[in-house]
């Protein structure tokens, strides 16, 4: 049953960075993110997929539950993209900036 629950966690949180990466491509601008918190969730997702490979039992039954691990990561290209758009973003603002 816990097992369910993460699923549910991992992918209700994985269903909202697409829009929010995409958010951030759309927008051009860094104004109103922050860089602190999405380190956090990107080091948070790194510590979850750690914690499966290091977890027996859940190595154990891999085959079975691969999936768990693929949302992880899933979740974590996600956040790294959002993260690489906040840099492109900041130039951007700076460049703004120059051209006022």
């Amino acid at each position: 049953m816990a097992e369910l629950f993460e699923i549910i966690m991992i992918v209700s949180f994985g269903a909202s960075w697409p829009m929010n990466v995409l958010k951030s491509y759309r927008a051009k601008t860094a104004k109103g993110k922050s860089l602190g918190f999405l380190c956090l969730i990107f080091f948070g997702y790194i510590a979850g997929i750690i914690s499966k490979l290091i977890n027996e039992t859940y190595m154990a039954s891999f085959n079975q539950k691969w999936y768990v691990l693929f949302f992880y990561v899933l979740n974590l290209i996600m956040v790294g993209m959002d993260l690489i758009l906040y840099f492109r973003n900041k130039q951007l603002d700076r460049k703004a900036e120059l051209n006022d």
